[in-house]
């Protein structure tokens, strides 16, 4: 099993969900998603593991969403998977994603992330 956090260390949910995946001993790659965006396709891709539309990983809380001026349609994941690669502040977090069993959970709670854990 390997799994692949897309991490904000600034977010105290995203340190308790690696914090939860390093004591079960499990192999993980941090991606630092505000440092090395995923692109658009990676966003589609996660929705679909996750199972929701691309609009669900959105942080609408963020000031970043609330002041766009440019939004796309939020009924389009294509766009929206392509907004947000140019706005990963907005990309909720932290998501946890079995890299071989092709599943993946948002870390909201931190306790989520046990559902990919052995």
């Amino acid at each position: 099993m390997a799994l692949k956090i897309y991490h904000n260390p600034r977010c105290s949910k995203s340190r308790k969900t690696l914090e939860l995946i390093r004591e079960a001993g499990v192999e993980h790659e941090i991606v630092l998603y505000l440092e090395d965006t995923p692109s658009a396709a990676e966003i589609l891709d996660v929705a679909g593991k996750l199972g929701v539309a691309v609009s669900d990983l959105l942080r609408k809380g963020e000031s970043e969403f609330r002041e766009a001026q440019a939004l796309p349609d939020l009924g389009d994941d294509d766009a929206l998977a392509g907004w947000l690669e140019a706005h990963p502040i907005v990309i909720e977090r932290p998501i946890v994603v079995d890299t071989d069993g092709g599943s993946a959970v948002v870390g909201r709670p931190p306790e989520n992330v046990n559902r990919l854990l052995p």
